[in-house]
């Protein structure tokens, strides 16, 4: 069953001035409840127009978005409570925090929920656990962290809310590799262990390739296609072509059987390609391209 739905979604900025620009135009898709799914598109494509809709920071210029079957702009009062059931995490989310101690940012989504102090608690142990803060820093002042730490207590203080649908927005932007995999690994852990669904946006396909089981493609202000890593790479030179990449793993693949060697072309991770490569091991690696 769908977490969410949105139907013929359109979005314009400026409406009805110079400025106006169409940035959805007529978007559809379903999420479902506990899937992994990676948002992906060239820069303008509409990315994160399209997630400020899903929790009703934006409202449709025309369609319907749908939360648990529920068009969320059916009762307006009802905003608020989309908005814990649709967790977002902006890009660079720590430059929101603002209270004095780790343990007060990320209660402060629990508190305006009215939860009593014991639920608030626990929240706050349960989150800081998922994204790997020590009870030792609940007490320290976020900006007393290091850049990596504040992100893993912004994004607990959305996940201490137990929303239904987790969406980050660039969560790894501005991290070396160790951070990222880092924030990654536990972004995984959190989604199953909780079984929320998540989306990430993501510039980086190999992000998307290693965690997420779906991916929605965007480009020209809608969908282009959608389906599983292995079959949204598989059209890689589609890709290339509305400029986007594809994972260097898989350029690499592309090439060996563009040169000859036997291997499939279908790789997008590095586990997948050591499988690969260990499966022609010792054969006759050559062959038709």
């Amino acid at each position: 069953m769908a977490v969410i739905r949105a139907e013929n979604l359109t979005y314009v900025y400026g409406a009805g001035t110079p400025f106006e620009r169409k940035a959805l135009d007529g978007v559809s898709f379903e999420i479902e409840r506990g899937e992994f799914v990676g948002l992906i598109g060239h820069t303008g494509s509409g990315k994160s127009t399209l997630i400020q809709h899903l929790n009703g920071l934006l409202r449709p210029t025309e369609g319907r978005v749908f939360v648990d079957d529920r068009d969320i702009w059916e009762d307006e009062k009802s905003i608020r409570e989309v908005r814990f059931k649709v967790g977002l995490v902006f890009q660079y989310p720590e430059y929101q925090l603002f209270e004095e101690t780790v343990e007060k940012d990320i209660a402060f989504g629990p508190k305006n929920m009215g939860l009593s102090d014991e639920e608030i608690a626990e929240r706050v142990r349960e989150a800081a656990r998922f994204v790997g803060i020590d009870e030792e820093s609940l007490s320290k002042s976020p900006f007393e962290l290091s850049g990596g730490q504040k992100r893993r207590v912004a994004i607990a203080g959305v996940i201490a809310m137990r929303p239904e649908v987790l969406i980050l927005d660039e969560p790894t932007a501005g991290l070396d590799p160790r951070g990222r995999r880092e924030i990654l690994g536990r972004i995984d852990d959190y989604h199953r262990e909780s079984g929320a669904a998540v989306i990430i946006v993501t510039h980086s396909m190999e992000e998307a390739a290693r965690y997420a089981s779906r991916i929605i493609v965007l480009d020209d202000n809608g969908i282009n296609c959608t389906g599983t890593p292995a079959e949204v790479f598989a059209r890689a030179d589609e890709l290339e072509r509305i400029g986007l990449d594809v994972p260097m793993v898989t350029k690499v693949f592309r090439e060996l059987k563009r040169l000859g060697v036997a291997v499939n072309p279908a790789v997008y991770t590095v586990e997948d390609g050591v499988r690969e490569l260990l499966r022609v091991k010792g054969g006759n690696v050559r062959g038709n391209a």
